[in-house]
C-alpha cells in the first residue's frame, strides 16, 4: 500500500500536527539547521494534501528531555488531541523526537490505532492500525530508547573515568577556583574570600559549634562571600546559618575531590505522578574520594574531627549515642553522664527557685503500679566532684594553657581586624572602579554620566562607612599584656579554681573545658549506704573512679498558719479558687514560699488540708445573698452603680473578710427601693440639697439612719436617687437671716 492510499478523506478533514522538539537549550542555540528541519515538515503536509490552516506545530516541548512524558505540556496535549479523534496525522523527524521511552511511545500508538491517526517521518507515512506498520514503528521506538541508553552510558562512562582522575571540572564552593592545569584547584586570590573561610575553620575549632561561628560572624558584622555557579563575580552579604554550616561540613575545603556523593531516586507521589528526589549517601558508597588532591583550608584529619562534631550537636534522641550540643544550663555533666544501670544516657532537669541541676535516666519500671526511673539525683554533688577531679587532672598544663590563652586571646582580634582591613580594601577597590567608570563617559552624554555618578557616590559612601567601623574597632582593641598583668595570669594559671569558679566564666566554658579532655562519666547510686559511684572515662583511654557522698539532711518541711488556713476553710464555703486567692492577696498573704496566691496554689492547700471544694449549687439555692453582678441584674441596673451606693450606704452589703466579694441581700424591701418612674414628693438629690439646705453626703447619711426615704429611678431621661421631701425643712442658717 502507498503513502497515498493510507492517506483518506477523514484524515484530510482533521488537521496535521508537526510536533518539534530539542533534548537541551544548548541544542536549541546551537543546532539550529535540525529546528528547521523540522520547521520546514509543514511543507510536506501540504504535499500530502492538508491545507496550511489545517497544519498545527507543536513547539512547547524545545529544550526538553523526550526520556518521559512528565514536564512536556506539548506532547501532553497532542496525546489528548489524538485520544479524542481530533488529529490526522504527526508528523516528526524522527521517532526520537515524540518520546525515547517505549511506556509513552507505545501509548501514543494504541491511541493512534484507536482514533485512526498517521504517523509519519522522514523514511514514510504509517498507520498505527496495520501490523506491519505497527510492527516498523515498535522497532523505531525501541531503537530511540536503546540509542538513548547508549549516549547516556557513553557520556555517563566518560564523565566518570575523568571524575576518577580529579580532572572533571564541575562546580566548586567560595573559596575555591580551577587552575589552568587538568584537576588543579587553587584557592582564591582574594584575601578577604580566603580569610573568610579560614575564619570559619578557627572559630569552629574554638567554640565547637556552628551556629556559635555564625552568631559570631553576625556580632561582629563580618560579611560572607557569595558566589553563583557558573560567575566569578563575589557578592558580600550577612552569612546564613546554612552557609556557615556548608564550609564546615564541604569536604573540598579539606583538600579532597569527590564525586558521587548523591544519588538521585524516581518515586511516585501521592497523585501518581513520577517524582525524582536527590538522597545524599553515606562516605563509604562515594564514587570517587581523592583526599589531599588539591591544597584546602584544613587537613583530612580535622575534617573528620569536624564531621563527628557537628553530628554531636545534634540534639540527642532516646538511646542514641549522641551527648549533644552544649547549652547554658548549669548541668556541668550534660551530654556526659550516663546510667551505671541501663547505659543510657542521663537527661538533665531543674528544680527549686534556684534551678537546682539533676539527673535521671529515661528507663524507667513499674513500680507499685506507677513508672519509677532507673535512676534520679540532684547534680550538685555530682558536678563539684567531676569539677575537682577535671582541675587536679588538667594542672600540670595550667600555666602552659594560660599563655596560649593570651596568644589566642590577641590572634582573635587580630583575625577580626584583618578582616575589616580587607573589607575597607575592597571597599576602596569600587569606589576607585566606579570613578574610572564615571570619568571614561563623555560629560555631554549625561543620561549615562548621571547613573555612573549615583553609582560612585554609593561606592564612596560605603567606603567611608567601613572606615568608621574600622577605626571604631581599632579603638576598642585591648592594650597588649603588660609584665605585671602576665604575672597576675600566671598566679592565676596555678590556682585554676579561682578562674573556673570566676563569674566570668560561664556554664557553656565550663562545660567546653570539660569536654576536651572527659569522655563519659558513668554514674551509679547506693541508696542504703547514700553515695554514688562515678566512673570517669578520660580521653585517651585513661579511667578513674570517684566516691560522693549524696546524703542530704531533710528538714522538716514548713506548713501554712493555721489562720490562713482557717479563712480558707470559711471562703471556701462561699467561692472558688480564684476568688480565694484573690482575697488572700489582698490582705497581703503569702505562701510558705513567699509567693502570691493562685487558684492552683489554694486548690493544693485545699487539698492537703482536706477542705472540700466549693459547691456553687449550694451558695445560689439559698436565693437571699448574691453577687455584686448578679445583684445588678436583678435590680436592672449597673454594676458600677450597685458599687456606688455599696460606698454611700444606700445598699447594705456583707463582707465575709475583709478585701472578700460583697454579698447583698437582695429581699423585697430592697427591690421596692428601685423603680421605674419616680413617685409623688420625690425630688432629685440637687434638689433636695437646696430645700433642706444640707450636703449630699449629710443627705446620704440621713438615709442610711432611716430619716430620709429614698428611692433609685431606673427609667426616664434623668436616672438616679429621689429624695422624699415632705415639709421644706428650713436650714439652721436660713433662721438667722
Amino acid at each position: 500500500m502507498s503513502q497515498k492510499d493510507k492517506i483518506k478523506a477523514t484524515h484530510l478533514q482533521r488537521p496535521a500536527y508537526i510536533y518539534v522538539r530539542q533534548s537541551t537549550p544548548g541544542q536549541v542555540e546551537h543546532n539550529r539547521e535540525s529546528t528547521q528541519r523540522q520547521y520546514r515538515l509543514v511543507e510536506r503536509a501540504i504535499e500530502l494534501g492538508w491545507p496550511r490552516t489545517q497544519t498545527k506545530v507543536i513547539d512547547g516541548d524545545l529544550a526538553q528531555s523526550g526520556r518521559s512524558a512528565a514536564g512536556r505540556e506539548g506532547f501532553t496535549s497532542m496525546t489528548t488531541q489524538v485520544a479524542l479523534g481530533h488529529v490526522g496525522v504527526i508528523l516528526t523527524l524522527e521517532v526520537s523526537r515524540v518520546a525515547r521511552n517505549n511506556s509513552d511511545w507505545y501509548r501514543l500508538l494504541d491511541l493512534c490505532s484507536v482514533s485512526d491517526t498517521l504517523i509519519g517521518d522522514e523514511d514514510g507515512l504509517y498507520h498505527p492500525g496495520l501490523f506491519n506498520d505497527r510492527l516498523l514503528l515498535g522497532l523505531k521506538g525501541t531503537m530511540a530508547e536503546a540509542e538513548l541508553h547508549v549516549i547516556r552510558a557513553r557520556l555517563d562512562g566518560g564523565i566518570r573515568n575523568k571524575a576518577a582522575r580529579g580532572e572533571l571540572r564541575r562546580g566548586l564552593p567560595v573559596g575555591l577556583i580551577w587552575g589552568e592545569a587538568d584537576g588543579e584547584i587553587l584557592k582564591h586570590p582574594d584575601e578577604a574570600v580566603s580569610g573568610a573561610i579560614s575564619t570559619i575553620f578557627e572559630k569552629f575549632s574554638e567554640m565547637g559549634s556552628a551556629r556559635r561561628v555564625w552568631l559570631f560572624f553576625r556580632s561582629e558584622n563580618i560579611l560572607f562571600p557569595l558566589q553563583r555557579n557558573g560567575s566569578d563575580e563575589i557578592k558580600w552579604i550577612t552569612p546564613s546559618y546554612t552557609a556557615i554550616h556548608h564550609v564546615l561540613s564541604n569536604p573540598a575545603y579539606a583538600g579532597a575531590y569527590t564525586y558521587g556523593k548523591t544519588r538521585t531516586e524516581c518515586y511516585v507521589d501521592g497523585s501518581g505522578q513520577v517524582c525524582r528526589r536527590v538522597r545524599h549517601l553515606p562516605k563509604s558508597e562515594w564514587a570517587v574520594l581523592i583526599p589531599e588532591h588539591h591544597q584546602g583550608y584544613i587537613d583530612w584529619e580535622t575534617y573528620e574531627m569536624n564531621k563527628v562534631r557537628l553530628a554531636g550537636n545534634t540534639h540527642p534522641r532516646a538511646h542514641s549515642d549522641s551527648s549533644g550540643a552544649v547549652r547554658e544550663g548549669s548541668a556541668l555533666l550534660q551530654g556526659l553522664s550516663t546510667c551505671g544501670n541501663c547505659g543510657r544516657r542521663l537527661k538533665v532537669f531543674y528544680q527549686g527557685k534556684n534551678s537546682t541541676p539533676g539527673y535521671y535516666c529515661s528507663s524507667s519500671n513499674i513500680a507499685n503500679g506507677r513508672g519509677v526511673h532507673c535512676l534520679c539525683v540532684g547534680g550538685l554533688q555530682l558536678d563539684r566532684a567531676v569539677a575537682n577531679a577535671f582541675l587536679a587532672a588538667v594542672h600540670p598544663a595550667a600555666l602552659k594553657a594560660t599563655l596560649l590563652a593570651e596568644q589566642q586571646l590577641d590572634a582573635q582580634h587580630d583575625a577580626t581586624l584583618q578582616q575589616w582591613r580587607l573589607q575597607v580594601e575592597r571597599a576602596k577597590y569600587e569606589s576607585d572602579r566606579a570613578e574610572r567608570r564615571y570619568r571614561t563617559v563623555e560629560p555631554e552624554n549625561r543620561l549615562v554620566a548621571r547613573t555612573l555618578e549615583v553609582a560612585w557616590e554609593q561606592q564612596l559612601a560605603k567606603l567611608a562607612e567601613a572606615k568608621t567601623e574600622l577605626s571604631q574597632r581599632e579603638q576598642r582593641q585591648p592594650q597588649p599584656v603588660t609584665d605585671e598583668q602576665r604575672h597576675r595570669l600566671m598566679l592565676l594559671g596555678n590556682d585554676l579554681s579561682k578562674v573556673w569558679d570566676a563569674s566570668s566564666t560561664t556554664d557553656r566554658d565550663r562545660k567546653e573545658l570539660l569536654r576536651t579532655i572527659l569522655e563519659e562519666v558513668n554514674v551509679r547510686i547506693d541508696r542504703e549506704k547514700g553515695n554514688a559511684h562515678l566512673i570517669l572515662r578520660w580521653r585517651g583511654g585513661a579511667i578513674s573512679e570517684l566516691d560522693v557522698n549524696i546524703r542530704t539532711v531533710r528538714i522538716a518541711p514548713n506548713r501554712t498558719d493555721e489562720d490562713t488556713v482557717e479563712l480558707v476553710r470559711r471562703l471556701t464555703e462561699l467561692y472558688r479558687d480564684d476568688i480565694i486567692a484573690g482575697v488572700l492577696n489582698r490582705q497581703g498573704r503569702r505562701t510558705v514560699s513567699g509567693e502570691r496566691f493562685t487558684a492552683n496554689r489554694v486548690g493544693n492547700l485545699r487539698r492537703s488540708w482536706k477542705i472540700p471544694r466549693c459547691q456553687l449549687s449550694k451558695v445560689q439555692s439559698n436565693g437571699e445573698l448574691f453577687t455584686i453582678e448578679k445583684t445588678a441584674e436583678i435590680l436592672g441596673i449597673a454594676s458600677s452603680t450597685v458599687h456606688r451606693w455599696l460606698s454611700d450606704g444606700f445598699i447594705a452589703g456583707e463582707q465575709l473578710t475583709p478585701g472578700a466579694p460583697w454579698r447583698i441581700r437582695v429581699n423585697e424591701q430592697l427591690r421596692k427601693r428601685f423603680i421605674e418612674y419616680t413617685p409623688p414628693g420625690h425630688v432629685p438629690m440637687l434638689e433636695a440639697t437646696r430645700l433642706l439646705g444640707v450636703s449630699r453626703q449629710t443627705i446620704l447619711q440621713r438615709v442610711k439612719r432611716g430619716e430620709l426615704d429614698a428611692v433609685h429611678v431606673r427609667c426616664g431621661r434623668r436616672k438616679g436617687l429621689r429624695i422624699k421631701i415632705v415639709d421644706a425643712q428650713p436650714s439652721l442658717f436660713n433662721n438667722f437671716s
